[in-house]
């Protein structure tokens, strides 16, 4: 069985990687003041070209910045748009790991006034990427459902919005006009990162969106529609996919339990591959694959970023061949569940270990599919 043409491709990734102990300390002195966002910039510039050297060398075919320029997976993005601010409230996210450690959040995102792209947010990253990588170029950017999603109708401004639709119409214009320039400027592999899906398989997830007055089994199809609306307008050159997962912040997770409740909903987006988180029994069965449509791709995430051994490439095929019950072999990619470093923190793993665990999606991909 070949390689895919296009994206997604055989062996894939998620696309926040883990930063270099010079890109953490000059963060720092940023935030302190005590360098130039231009100096930050240069070592910025310097850390992604070595790290596209990494993925490359690895054998990876979808290349990223490993969003070496963001803090945090969403929040960088979807503050580039006027109206929408980053805030501290009582609105805590818990995560908790595999031996008992625990974390909260109170980030949260808001908007207080129309939504409107007033210049362009990651266009000039995107083209440092493309002339730094010899291999396809993969932008990552947040949905903005999982913004609405963390409070409902309480984070969008009913001063601004007294009608939501005009806020989902607005946010979608926005994202549209930014997908339209990265497309522009060469973008062919596109990734939406939408947290919600996954996250509202969590019954104390679902009971906490009822507290926020809205319909957890009516979010999922709807959340679908939204996404869609955002590449309606992409150019028949620029492939879509979507990842979704339960929480992934130093090592922790938010979320558990099986596709079952948002299958439907999931896999009713216009996207053209689903990656999904599988690493481990939080992600339940395989059986909710049965809902995704012929000819859709499903990456399937089954190498942790949060566990620091390396897995088994007996029982990563033994999954794989588990997955293909339900979607034919030549729709099923492999990639780790999740990014190495949703935040700037990054997951408790070493930088050796992210790169043999990339080289290990390329080579079970090869071994299974014959090319990544």
């Amino acid at each position: 069985m070949a390689k895919t043409a296009q994206p997604p491709f055989r062996a894939d990734q998620v696309g926040s990687l883990l930063r270099p102990p010079e890109l953490h300390a000059a963060r720092e002195q940023a935030a302190k003041g005590a360098i130039t966002k231009a100096q930050l910039r240069v070592i910025e510039d310097r850390a992604i070209k070595d790290v596209v050297a990494l993925q490359e060398s690895a054998g990876l075919r979808g290349i990223t910045d490993g969003e070496f320029r963001r803090a945090f997976w969403h929040v960088d993005f979807l503050t580039g748009f006027t109206g929408i601010a980053a805030t501290q409230v009582q609105y805590a996210l818990g995560f908790r790991g595999e031996h008992g450690e625990t974390a909260e959040t109170h980030s949260m995102l808001v908007v207080r006034d129309k939504v409107r792209r007033i210049r362009p947010i990651m266009v000039d990253d995107f083209k440092f990427l493309k002339g730094a990588a010899t291999r396809t170029p993969k932008v990552c950017i947040p949905a903005p459902t999982y913004l609405h999603m963390r409070g409902g109708r309480k984070v969008v401004s009913a001063t601004a919005y007294p009608d939501l639709e005009e806020f989902w119409s607005d946010i979608v214009a926005a994202y549209r006009a930014e997908i339209k320039d990265l497309a522009v400027a060469g973008l062919t592999y596109l990734q939406i990162d939408d947290v919600s899906f996954a996250t509202l398989c969590d019954e104390g997830i679902r009971t906490q969106v009822r507290r926020d007055g809205e319909d957890p089994d009516k979010m999922p199809a709807r959340y679908a529609q939204i996404i869609s609306a955002l590449i309606t307008e992409r150019p028949p050159g620029l492939r879509v996919t979507m990842h979704t997962c339960r929480g992934n912040f130093q090592s922790m997770w938010m979320a558990e339990g099986g596709y079952d409740a948002v299958a439907e909903g999931l896999f009713g987006a216009a996207v053209d591959g689903f990656f999904l988180e599988y690493d481990d029994s939080r992600s339940g069965g395989f059986e909710p694959l049965r809902f995704v449509p012929k000819g859709k791709y499903v990456v399937l995430g089954l190498v942790s970023t949060k566990r620091p051994e390396l897995e088994s490439k007996d029982v990563l095929k033994r999954r794989i061949d588990e997955a293909a019950k339900y979607v034919p072999l030549e729709n099923l990619c492999l990639s780790p569940q999740c990014g190495f470093a949703s935040s700037h923190h990054g997951n408790k793993l070493a930088i050796d270990l992210e790169r043999r665990k990339l080289a290990l999606v390329v080579e079970v991909a090869t071994e299974v599919w014959g090319g990544v």
